[in-house]
């Protein structure tokens, strides 16, 4: 839009690079070309504004497939005014003298135009197309033939516009049709996830049975050494039994050869202690017997002596008796009496009973009498 200020019933208009401005005066063209600025009178002047620069045109439509599928074409047009003379001879590029706003919808005419042109050759290809080759190729078909349609338009070169380039951004089918086309591909890649997680569980078992294989291998190569070590050991033990009884059997021998030493030694100091202890003992015994007769004979002059004496004394006893006049008889009795009385056991107590004792006394008093 240009800018317009106002000084004294007189009008200042000044252009942007991109706006191609037209000013006529009374019917006679005055100004004419892009970016220009100048004074003007409202009243007797006419403006025309038309932009020379390139402008995006995005355009939204639906379109039927040759198997009856509706789909939604996405696609922006780029065009610009290449003869701008054209352009406001046969659109309303005019401009108000005191805002400098357009007094029409130019562009918007333009934009119909651009829609209307492009959606009818879009429609002509997508009509006998199938929906799948539509997905798949559609996209490069249509901006193709939108492309041509609009570059062999004859309305638009009348009109001052050129087309700069089409793209087609998107071509999409209903979302109920577009799910039930996404399923096989799903499928598909849910069969390819499947046979993935087949493979590599077959490729897990795979592995877990070579695992298991070594394992085996592993334990009856265990296995094989225990055996192995067990026969060792039981060579070994049979070996080290078999030095132990060697060893055992030099020990017994040095032992026994110890032991008859021992023996020998011992026999010899058995037979030497017999010996000293029979010369000690025929020794001792020749001292016991020489002491015996020595007692035996001490004790037989003993005897002798104290016989010897006895009989003095008995002699001497019966003398008295006989010199003190009594009677042999008696005397022997009562020397009877006293021998009796020696070689009586020891008496500790004596009971005399009254007749005993009376007649005692009795006979004492007989006695005493007589003499």
């Amino acid at each position: 839009m240009a800018d317009i200020t106002r000084r004294l019933g007189w009008r200042h208009l000044r252009g942007a690079p991109t706006a191609h401005i037209r000013h006529h005066r009374s019917g006679t063209l005055v100004h004419d070309g892009p970016g220009l600025s100048f004074w003007f009178r409202p009243l007797t002047a006419a403006l025309s504004e038309v932009p020379v620069d390139d402008r995006e045109l995005a355009m939204t439509f639906h379109a039927r497939t040759a198997d009856f599928q509706d789909v939604s074409v996405q696609a922006t047009v780029t065009y610009r005014i290449a003869d701008p003379a054209v352009a406001a001879a046969r659109l309303d590029f005019s401009v108000d003298p005191d805002t400098g706003g357009w007094r029409g919808t130019p562009l918007e005419q333009l934009g119909t135009l651009l829609t209307e042109t492009a959606q009818q050759h879009a429609l002509d290809v997508l009509a006998r197309t199938p929906l799948s080759a539509a997905l798949a190729d559609g996209v490069t078909v249509v901006r193709e033939r939108v492309a041509a349609g609009l570059g062999t338009e004859p309305r638009l070169p009348a009109t001052g516009i050129e087309v700069v380039a089409v793209r087609v951004m998107a071509l999409r089918p209903e979302p109920e049709v577009e799910r039930a086309l996404r399923t096989p591909a799903r499928e598909q890649i849910q069969q390819e996830a499947d046979r993935a997680t087949y493979e590599r569980r077959a490729v897990a078992v795979e592995r877990e049975r070579t695992i298991a294989e070594n394992e085996l291998a592993s334990r009856i190569e265990l296995a094989r050494r225990e055996e192995h070590l067990v026969e060792q050991r039981g060579t070994n033990a049979r070996r080290e039994a078999e030095e132990q009884a060697a060893a055992d059997a030099v020990r017994a021998e040095a032992e026994a050869a110890r032991s008859v030493t021992l023996a020998e030694a011992e026999a010899a100091r058995s037979v030497k202690l017999a010996e000293a202890e029979a010369a000690r003992s025929r020794k001792l015994a020749e001292a016991e017997a020489e002491r015996a007769v020595r007692v035996s004979r001490a004790e037989a002059e003993g005897a002798r002596e104290v016989g010897a004496a006895r009989a003095e004394a008995q002699a001497a006893w019966l003398r008295v008796h006989a010199d003190a006049g009594i009677d042999g008889a008696a005397t022997l009795h009562a020397s009877t009496a006293t021998r009796l009385a020696e070689n009586l056991p020891r008496i500790d107590s004596v009971t005399v009973s009254p007749d005993v004792l009376t007649g005692l006394l009795t006979r004492l008093g007989a006695t005493g009498a007589a003499q």
